[in-house]
């Protein structure tokens, strides 16, 4: 079956967002956190019965802290934070939580939890660099921002681009031979990626996050696919949902953060993107689903907008089913 899957503002408004001189650690989260998780399957509180969630900011390359709330998704979260800096929305290219190196292992992609501190990276330098494509596979993986932005996430040792030192984990892809890329999600840059001649040179624009002097270090090669990684942290998560309102959550289960986390590693085999808010889709989609065929067409109505192979939606149903079982 085929499956479809920077003007500045008056100070009176400037100082009702941000907070001089005061502490990082500890990240504070909203009052009544505690009492605001949903029940599974419950629909969210009207708005005027919602509590106040307030998350604290800053900007990764230094700021003061900035307060935030009011915010769905991940489109309304970065307005909140340019709102908060006297910013453009569309400077900014992602946020890390708890950190403001670029670690991809710490990026924010469709939960915040309630106590996490957010750093958000702004457009810095601009560099434009050709590459020979001398195998069929670059040694990308590509994510997105969730607001347009695509960027790489990791550079895979002794790779095609892992030669091109100046190309660098965190890099916000804008252009393709002259082809400008925004607004694209991550599996359509990484398909056009993969259907560049073999054997010919091709021009990347790129636009790194802007960084701080004591930020410049060597290159990282990002995430590790093996690595550890953790969705949330906190008394509970913030879940963004790119369709539908935000909710409050309990914590993610054992079972979903290791059936999230090898969907996400299948994620980046099949397709070359990694997308933790696209494997918990897939996840919940399929944990209560009896077999692959029921589970292909909860997927193509889910997320229609995608194109899964077949043998990817059969190893992710297999994926769920081990998280289930405990034998990861």
């Amino acid at each position: 079956m085929p499956l479809g899957l920077r003007k500045k503002k008056n100070k009176s408004r400037e100082s009702s967002n941000l907070v001089e001189n005061e502490e990082v650690g500890g990240f504070p989260g909203g009052s009544g956190a505690k009492s605001v998780v949903n029940g599974a399957g419950l629909p969210p509180p009207p708005p005027n019965l919602r509590p106040k969630l307030v998350f604290h900011t800053q900007l990764a390359h230094g700021s003061p802290t900035g307060r935030i709330e009011g915010f769905t998704n991940v489109k309304e979260l970065y307005a909140k934070i340019a709102e908060a800096f006297n910013l453009s929305p569309p400077e900014i290219l992602f946020c890390t939580l708890n950190t403001h190196k670029i670690d991809m292992e710490r990026l924010l992609g469709g939960q915040i939890g309630l106590e996490d501190f957010i750093f958000a990276h702004i457009k810095g330098l601009k560099k434009e660099v050709e590459v020979f494509k001398a195998e069929d596979a670059l040694g990308l993986t590509i994510t997105d921002n969730g607001a347009g932005y695509a960027f790489i996430k990791r550079i895979k040792e002794g790779s095609v681009v892992d030669g091109v030192k100046v190309i660098c984990v965190g890099d916000h892809i804008e252009c393709i031979n002259g082809r400008n890329i925004v607004g694209s999600r991550h599996y359509e840059v990484a398909r056009m990626l993969k259907e560049l001649p073999r054997d010919q040179t091709f021009t990347l624009k790129l636009v790194e996050p802007m960084k701080a002097f004591e930020m410049l270090e060597p290159r990282s090669k990002g995430t590790k696919p093996a690595g550890e990684s953790k969705i949330a942290t906190g008394r509970g998560t913030l879940r963004l949902r790119s369709k539908g309102p935000a909710t409050v959550e309990e914590m993610p289960t054992e079972f979903e953060e290791k059936a999230v986390k090898k969907v996400d590693d299948l994620l980046e085999s099949y397709m070359g993107i990694r997308d933790t808010e696209l494997a918990a889709t897939m996840v919940e989609v399929g944990k209560d689903k009896k077999n692959p065929d029921e589970f292909a067409m909860a997927l193509d109505e889910a997320l229609g907008d995608f194109a899964f192979p077949d043998e990817f939606v059969f190893d992710v149903w297999g994926a769920i089913g081990d998280a289930k079982q405990g034998r990861f």
